[in-house]
C-alpha cells in the first residue's frame, strides 16, 4: 500500500507538504480522489492517517515539495485555532493530527475557530494550530489524560444563562479572541463563575469586564468526575496556566 499511496499523494500535491495535503480541503479532495482511483477503499481519516505515517517512516522522501504556505494575517485568528484545537483535545482526547485527518473533525474545529475569530478560512485556522505545534506553543497538556473531563464546553459569555452552569466540580478558561485571561478550578462551578459575573472575583478580570464588557468574552469550562479531588483539580489549573499563558493568574 506505502507505493499506492506515494502515488496518490506525487499525483496530487501540486509541490505542496503532506501537511497542506491534509489541511487543505481541495488538496485533500484530490489526494482522496486519486488513492480511491487507485483502488484504496480506506475511510478518509485512515489514508490521511496513512500519509502521514508514511511521511513519518521517510517514504514521501525523494518527492519535490518546494511551494510553502504563508498567510500574513496569522495573528488575527492564531490564537482561536489554539484554543480550537485544546478544546477538542481535551474534550475527545486526541491529537491535532486526529483531528485534521478526520473531516468531520477538522469541520468542527473549523467551527469552534472561527466563533472565536470569524471570517477566516479553514485553512488558515488549519495552518496556524500546524504552526503553533511547530514552535512549541501547542505542547500536549499532560494531565489532561491522566484525569479526562466528563464534558467539555465553550461557549460566548454573553450567551451564557447563569441558570444552566453545572453545580459539578471542574476548571474553566476565561479568554478572547487574543489571548486567555484567567484559568481557575472549582469544586462548584456553577457558584464560582457567578462571582465572576458578579464582578466578584479576581480584580483583573473584573476590571477587564467592567472596560470591555463581555461581547468578545467566551468561557471554555470542563465538568471533571464527582470523585476528583482537590490536588487534582489544582494540577490540572497549574498546568493549564503553563500551557495557555492567562493575563490575570499569578505564575
Amino acid at each position: 500500500m506505502s507505493n499506492v499511496l506515494r502515488g496518490a499523494f506525487t499525483a496530487a500535491h501540486r509541490g505542496f507538504s503532506s501537511d497542506r495535503v491534509i489541511a487543505d480541503v481541495d488538496l485533500n479532495k484530490r489526494f482522496i480522489d486519486e488513492c480511491r482511483s487507485r483502488g484504496l477503499a480506506r475511510d478518509v481519516a485512515s489514508l490521511n492517517q496513512d500519509l502521514l505515517s508514511l511521511r513519518k517512516r521517510s517514504g514521501l522522501k525523494g518527492i519535490t515539495t518546494t511551494r510553502r504556505t504563508v498567510f500574513s494575517d496569522d495573528d488575527e485568528y492564531r490564537f482561536a485555532s489554539e484554543m480550537a484545537v485544546r478544546f477538542l483535545e481535551r474534550r475527545d482526547q486526541i491529537t491535532l493530527d486526529a483531528i485534521l485527518c478526520d473531516p468531520e473533525r477538522a469541520a468542527e474545529f473549523d467551527q469552534v475557530a472561527a466563533k472565536i475569530a470569524p471570517g477566516f478560512d479553514s485553512l488558515r485556522y488549519r495552518w496556524a494550530a500546524l504552526r503553533l505545534r511547530k514552535s512549541t506553543n501547542l505542547s500536549p497538556e499532560q494531565f489532561s489524560h491522566i484525569l479526562p473531563s466528563v464534558d467539555v464546553v465553550v461557549v460566548r459569555v454573553a450567551d451564557l444563562n447563569l441558570n444552566t452552569l453545572p453545580v459539578q466540580e471542574g476548571l474553566y478558561v476565561f479568554f478572547t479572541r487574543d489571548t486567555a485571561l484567567y484559568v481557575g478550578e472549582s469544586g462548584n462551578l456553577h457558584r464560582r463563575l457567578k462571582k465572576h459575573m458578579d464582578h466578584s472575583d479576581n480584580k483583573g478580570l473584573a476590571q477587564w469586564m467592567w472596560k470591555h464588557g463581555t461581547e468578545e468574552l467566551h468561557i471554555e469550562f470542563h465538568i471533571l468526575p464527582n470523585d476528583a479531588s482537590t490536588a487534582a483539580r489544582r494540577a490540572l489549573e497549574k498546568e493549564m496556566i503553563q500551557s495557555r499563558r492567562p493575563l490575570f493568574n499569578v505564575q
